[in-house]
């Protein structure tokens, strides 16, 4: 991986951050009762967190007095050693650029509050109060603690420290240059667990992309898959990092167990965890870049009557506070002396680029990594592409179809799908019509797979070779049949989707499209030739998830069929539209043209998905291709991957027109490039200023 970085860093401007915030989660070991040694505890998980590059640390609920303190939670010398155990904890990290929770027990006026500390580079930035005290089954907390008041208590002085915020919503925004998109809320364990969990308010209203839950949940059987989806389906409805710290070892045993499991999610995946009773620190990037995207995108993430509204945000930086910083419940932007804010060249240190992160992007994003997951995926999408023709089929009274059928990828998959279609309406496999249409570049192998594959499934299949009427048409244009150019191949493209669309008309069906996702991303489709159909049941899959499907249809169907079709997936992507070469062997191979169709789909993925800028999707892309795929999938070098980069860029942009009036076709996954769905963009849009990006990095 050095060895990448070094070379990615020479076509790269020096010092980039992408967007990812390192974060953890912990559980020090504590002694009930043992204010002293427990803040000893959480410095050495604060030390090791620092040691990690994390920038935020979440630690349990009580940490510094332990959970279970019960009665001795309303016991004077606890609550005094408790404030002054922060007071000390503050003035150790003074220097570090952290922002860390601390658990403990905090009085005020006739009220013992469960409160969660956060701390900064020595400083005390808030009190967040626990809004919901569960009084049920195991837990007692409404006898020692009062819930969140609801319009907070007001800003009260504590720790050695000027007045901080004591309330039940918190956001705490980094000031820092470049890290506007830190903003963090906190909540307590029950907080969670309740209809309304106050993280609503904090994300909606505060804007917080990071929220921390400190905890003390008890493990009994079948709980940690509970709270798993919880902290997971939290993370994905507010498009956040959802980080939990739960108690563990050191907690009395009285009457529970606590397990210490640690969580850390992003938008609805637990990204880091660590087990049951290991005691280990959970760490992960999240992409706060990608958060942001996708709440921008979701114009039903907004606002609504029912956020409560009351927060406090509070700014923070992550430099060294200072004398002239100013009192700790004061917002930075009003505060008569202005803190210590980081320089803008040192907050660069502070969010990791995708060269840096712990958690490489996958090489296939629209593919799942976990086998039986992809087999799931795999069958659901086959049944959603034919789901979606079945519809068409019954809606227009259409009892015919006609593809066809090259004996390549799309076709065969275009096929699969037809013949699942029919076999859902209960229509006769011989409605479908497979057309082989030999042209000047068809192999044998090719020509032969479609024959098979079709006899195979049943349909019916004719070939009508369009020789003849391609050498009529260059007669009729003027074109010399010697010059292979644009014109040589693309008359034959238009010739084959004239067969087809005068044949659907004979057979009173209509035409399958066969081009796939990521050909119309790259405009690698004849206009008004394989790019019209009738309905293209292909359009919304990327080349690399045809392969899995394609696969997946051969491990289901089995016997000859899976052989055919495993042939099919081992012979090499091409249109056939230039003569074979003196083997007889195809002599003209799209990723040798166009380029690898696996960079291409991870550039289209995370350009359409999310927005990212081409820098850090070439960032992302030297990390997750610097070495081998499992599946034997070669490795590509930074200057590579910044040249297929390039291409893709360029032909995006320019081919938009043909995307612009695609035929129907069903979406199967998070990314369409349909003109009535997911992509709107007009066809002159310039690509000059993404252009002038990728080129800013080469060297």
């Amino acid at each position: 991986m050095d060895e990448v970085k070094a070379a990615c860093q020479a076509t790269s401007e020096i010092a980039v951050s992408d967007g990812y915030l390192r974060i953890a989660t912990a559980t020090p070991k504590i002694r009930v009762g043992d204010v002293a040694g427990n803040a000893a505890a959480i410095l050495e998980c604060v030390d090791a967190a620092v040691r990690a590059g994390a920038r935020v640390l979440a630690l349990p609920e009580l940490c510094l007095t332990g959970y279970t303190c019960g009665d001795l939670f309303h016991d004077r010398a606890l609550l005094r050693a408790a404030e002054s155990a922060l007071s000390g904890l503050l003035e150790d990290t003074s220097d570090t650029p952290l922002l860390f929770t601390v658990g403990l027990p905090v009085a005020h006026r006739e009220n013992v509050y469960n409160c969660v500390a956060a701390c900064c580079a020595g400083r005390l930035l808030g009190l967040t109060v626990k809004r919901h005290l569960p009084n049920y089954g195991e837990f007692y907390e409404q006898r020692w603690f009062a819930p969140a008041p609801m319009n907070g208590a007001g800003f009260i002085p504590f720790a050695g420290q000027d007045p901080v915020p004591l309330m039940g919503g918190i956001v705490y925004t980094c000031s820092d240059p470049g890290l506007e998109d830190v903003r963090i809320g906190v909540e307590v364990c029950e907080d969670l667990w309740v209809p309304n969990p106050p993280s609503v308010d904090m994300a909606l209203s505060g804007g917080a992309t990071v929220i921390l839950n400190a905890s003390a949940s008890s493990e009994v059987l079948g709980k940690s898959a509970y709270r798993r989806s919880l902290v997971s389906g939290q993370s994905a409805r507010l498009y956040c990092a959802y980080a939990y710290a739960n108690a563990g070892e050191g907690e009395s045993t009285t009457d529970l167990v606590f397990s210490g499991e640690n969580l850390i999610a992003e938008n609805g995946s637990i990204v880091a965890s660590t087990s049951l009773f290991s005691r280990e620190m959970a760490v992960a990037d999240v992409d706060l870049e990608k958060l942001t995207a996708e709440r921008r995108r979701s114009n039903t993430w907004r606002a609504g009557e029912w956020c409560m509204g009351h927060l406090q945000t509070i700014d923070f930086s992550f430099a060294e506070t200072g004398e002239d910083a100013p009192a700790a419940g004061e917002s930075i932007a009003d505060a008569p002396n202005q803190p210590a804010v980081l320089p803008a060249e040192d907050t660069e240190l502070l969010l990791n680029s995708a060269l840096d992160v712990l958690r490489p992007a996958p090489r296939t994003p629209f593919v799942p990594a976990d086998p039986t997951q992809r087999a799931a995926s795999c069958e659901e999408i086959l049944d959603l592409q034919a789901a979606g023709l079945k519809t068409r089929l019954a809606h227009t009274g259409t009892h015919s179809a006609v593809i066809g059928l090259s004996g390549g990828l799309d076709s065969t998959l275009a096929l699969l799908v037809t013949v699942r279609a029919f076999d859902m309406l209960g229509l006769p496999r011989t409605g479908v019509h497979a057309v082989s249409m030999p042209g000047f570049g068809t192999t044998g192998r090719t020509k032969s797979n479609a024959e098979r594959l079709a006899e195979q499934l049943g349909v019916d299949f004719r070939t009508i070779a369009i020789g003849g009427a391609v050498r009529a048409h260059f007669a009729d244009i003027g074109h010399d049949p010697s010059v292979t150019d644009v014109t040589y191949e693309n008359a034959q493209a238009r010739e084959r989707t004239q067969v087809l669309m005068d044949l659907s008309n004979e057979l009173g069906g209509f035409v399958i499209g066969t081009g796939d996702l990521s050909e119309l991303a790259l405009g690698w489709a004849t206009y008004n030739a394989d790019h019209m159909s009738m309905y293209g049941v292909n359009a919304g899959v990327p080349k690399t998830l045809v392969r899995h499907l394609v696969s997946h249809a051969a491990d289901s169907l089995g016997g000859e069929t899976a052989a055919i079709l495993r042939d099919i997936l081992d012979t090499p992507v091409s249109p056939e539209l230039l003569p074979p070469g003196g083997d007889g062997e195809i002599a003209q191979c799209t990723e040798e043209l166009v380029g690898p169709y696996e960079l291409h789909d991870f550039f289209l993925f995370h350009m359409m998905r999310y927005g990212f800028a081409p820098g850090k999707i070439y960032r992302m892309a030297c990390r997750a291709f610097a070495e081998p795929g499992v599946d034997g999938a070669p490795a590509y070098e930074p200057a590579t991957i910044l040249f297929w980069l390039r291409t893709f860029y360029r032909r995006f942009f320019a081919q938009q027109f043909k995307r612009s009036c695609l035929p129907d076709g069903p979406k199967v996954g998070s990314v369409s490039v349909s003109p009535r769905g997911d992509w709107r963009m007009p066809s002159d849009a310039s690509a000059a200023l993404w252009l002038e990006e990728i080129d800013s990095l080469t060297v």
